[in-house]
């Protein structure tokens, strides 16, 4: 069966879902058919046309990045801009792009996420709560013979994880009524009769966009012609935000750490605020420009700031509050969130039977270089 774009859509916001994304940005699906068949897609943080070129040299027919490509609305398409030529590229090509912005900021195991494993954190928590990510608790009446068998389709399908814990269910027993009426089929008891059979309530959580593939493999799983489930939406989903905070396994002098981080990312030189002979202990992240955050840092204890593209009267304040920084770009900031998703799309499409090859850009999209 043919893979089509909005297959692979549909899990890049499994993992990132859209309504994540700040009401400012522009994630989403930019250029391309959402119907269009997909063989090859590739990943990368940017698209400019050398991205696009790499695309289709690669046999890619849609691109997933992290920055959208089209931000401002457009005016114009005019093919002797830098802009209206990458878009006229991706048309002619039938290259589709995605991106997967703020969305992918603020979800857990997103960009900052990534960046806090990276540079060894222990318990990152997310540093500035915009919200809670959307969850619903599944509720069904299993006969008790097919528990185990139903608990596992739904916990492979997505639903169980709290926290770093997967497979999270409850069980409670019980007694179920119910009478088969003319024209069903029933898998126990006789038409007419009233029937009494053990059953177990299952219970579990599950990410609302994982809803769809929950219930399918729920009721594939499940022996009942007619399956008993409830549905109710939860107020205590996962925090949700950019930037993260968390602790190192043991304190550590400012310029070791520092060497640390630049070692961890592949960098040739990052930019610090703060003596080399201090020590650091707990760290706050934000992967790309997370300036604005640092007072959230502050306050939550933090002593040093690990991001991107601060500048001198952000620098200035920071050291004047006592916090020390470490610059280490946008870019250098937000590459590992691509080996990450690389990852769970694979994963994904594999569970789901999605028979398309996922590959990172090998195009360098960073406009900054050290002399």
């Amino acid at each position: 069966m043919p893979v089509r774009c909005r297959d692979i859509l549909k899990i890049v916001e499994e993992i990132a879902p859209r309504h994540l994304a700040e009401s400012w940005d522009n994630t989403g699906l930019q250029v391309g058919d959402p119907e269009a068949v997909v063989h090859r897609v590739m990943l990368a943080l940017d698209v400019a046309l050398e991205v696009a070129a790499e695309a289709k040299d690669n046999g890619a027919g849609l691109i997933v990045s992290h920055h959208p490509m089209i931000f401002e609305p457009l005016r114009e398409v005019r093919i002797d801009s830098p802009g209206g030529k990458l878009v006229a590229f991706l048309i002619e090509n039938r290259i589709a792009v995605y991106a997967a912005h703020t969305s992918l900021d603020n979800v857990s195991g997103g960009v900052s996420d990534a960046l806090a494993e990276k540079i060894g954190l222990t318990r990152p928590a997310v540093l500035q709560k915009t919200g809670r990510e959307r969850y619903i608790k599944l509720a069904v009446f299993v006969p008790s013979g097919h528990l185990e068998e139903v608990r596992r389709a739904v916990t492979e399908a997505g639903a169980g994880h709290i926290g770093n814990y997967s497979d999270c269910t409850f069980a409670a027993p019980g007694t179920g009524t119910f009478r088969p009426l003319d024209g069903t089929i029933p898998y126990i008891g006789k038409t007419g009769e009233l029937e009494m059979v053990e059953e177990v309530k299952l219970e579990t959580v599950l990410p609302a966009a994982r809803l769809a593939s929950v219930l399918d493999a729920m009721l594939k799983a499940h022996p009942y012609e007619e399956v008993a489930y409830d549905l109710y939406p939860l107020e205590n989903g996962p925090a949700c935000g950019p930037g993260r905070v968390g602790d190192l396994p043991g304190p550590v002098p400012f310029g070791e750490f520092a060497l640390r981080v630049k070692k961890a990312l592949g960098l040739d030189l990052v930019r610090v605020g703060g003596s080399p002979e201090e020590t650091v202990k707990r760290v706050a992240v934000c992967g790309g420009a997370g300036a604005d955050l640092w007072p959230a840092a502050l306050s939550a204890g933090a002593d040093t700031f690990v991001t991107g593209d601060l500048k001198y009267h952000d620098a200035r304040e920071m050291l004047a509050a006592g916090l020390k920084f470490l610059d280490a770009g946008h870019h250098g900031t937000e590459t590992a969130v691509l080996s990450v998703l690389h990852s769970r799309l694979v994963r994904r499409c594999r569970e789901t039977n999605l028979d398309v090859e996922i590959f990172l850009s090998k195009t360098n999209t960073d406009p900054f270089a050290y002399l």
